[in-house]
């Protein structure tokens, strides 16, 4: 078994290397010829029936918008009621011939299995799901104690959970239609950005599952995995999960984790997602030059590492409001170049 596997050890890598330098030209004309396929059959979605999982702000209320404009039928689902029936209103305004709104906590099963029952109550199908909702806790890993880790769990309960329950009670309904689940992961998951630990394991975990996920559906269900950059959010706004387990908006801390990188609009990724959705794509990063940062952490691991820990540590005993990531923006107008207006308001959706 050992002599076996040395001998693997050997022959394996010098077959890969080979393999890729004769196969990867023809591999990737053929997913050019795909993707021109795609978009020119691309699906049309007006009269189709749209769940989305966390539809009353940022990402997920832009796409209720988008598919709206499509002429879909909305299912939208968030905790926060009031904001669900605003996003409702505006969306059938925009041209959905019809949504309800369903108050649902994604990180609790019962919960779960209303929502899909409600929608195929009212409905009757269900064509495409898109499972958006999600927290984000920021902290240093070694700043919490035991309880306070506890208080972090949301992070799994919502992030991973709560896509999963809900996936499991919509996927028969989207295997009688060949429908389509739409997930929301993050840049996060390969980025390993320093304070986001929790955030970056759960939604790692997401693009796990969905993937083995995708081999188990094989063509009865398309899966499209959407890892974003930095998207106007209330998480980009400064809305966090602390370590007591409360959620606070800290602008401050927000300048800190995300420093100088534009920060594109939730309407231009929204219609991103949905045109890729509906072309059956199985990945979509937006914005596309953030694909360079999954490349440069695959062949400079150690130089991503050096980087996050320069840029956005600082020395033991420092505030973090003095790490460089922070004092760059404090260059005159900078935030107004980089980040949406409505990002510089700390104002956030109440009930």
């Amino acid at each position: 078994m050992d002599l076996i596997n040395k001998l693997l050890d050997i022959f394996v890598p010098n077959f890969f290397i080979h393999a890729l330098f004769s196969f990867f030209p023809v591999y990737a004309c053929f997913k050019i010829c795909q993707y021109i396929l795609r978009s020119i059959f691309s699906e049309n979605v007006a009269g189709k029936v749209v769940l989305i999982a966390g539809a009353s702000s940022g990402i997920g209320e832009h796409l209720a918008y988008e598919y709206a404009r499509r002429g879909a039928y909305l299912v939208l689902a968030a905790r926060r009621e009031k904001s669900l029936k605003e996003v409702a209103e505006r969306a059938y305004w925009l041209g959905s011939p019809d949504v309800i709104t369903v108050p649902t906590d994604i990180s609790k099963v019962q919960d779960c299995k209303r929502l899909i029952q409600e929608a195929i109550n009212h409905f009757g199908r269900l064509d495409h799901l898109v499972n958006v909702a999600g927290v984000t806790p920021v902290t240093m890993f070694e700043d919490c104690s035991p309880t306070e880790i506890r208080n972090l769990a949301p992070s799994m309960d919502i992030n991973f959970w709560g896509y999963v329950y809900v996936t499991y009670f919509a996927a028969s309904h989207l295997r009688k239609t060949k429908g389509k689940i739409i997930v929301i992961a993050s840049s996060a998951s390969w980025l390993n950005a320093p304070r986001l630990s929790f955030y970056s394991a759960s939604k790692a975990a997401v693009i796990s599952f969905y993937e083995t996920l995708r081999v188990e559906f094989a063509s009865e269900i398309g899966i499209t995995i959407v890892t974003p950059g930095l998207i106007e959010s209330e998480m980009t706004k400064g809305k966090f999960l602390t370590k007591e387990g409360t959620m606070v908006v800290d602008q401050e801390m927000r300048d800190v984790v995300i420093s100088a990188v534009p920060i594109e609009t939730a309407e231009r990724c929204a219609k991103a997602i949905v045109d890729s959705a509906c072309r059956g794509d199985e990945y979509l990063m937006e914005p596309f030059w953030f694909l360079s940062t999954f490349y440069y952490k695959m062949f400079f691991p150690e130089v991503i590492e050096w980087f996050n820990r320069w840029f956005f540590l600082t020395e033991p005993g420092t505030p973090p409001g003095e790490a460089i990531s922070k004092k760059i923006l404090d260059f005159p107008g900078l935030k107004k170049i980089l980040y949406p207006d409505s990002l510089l308001s700390p104002e956030i959706k109440v009930d």
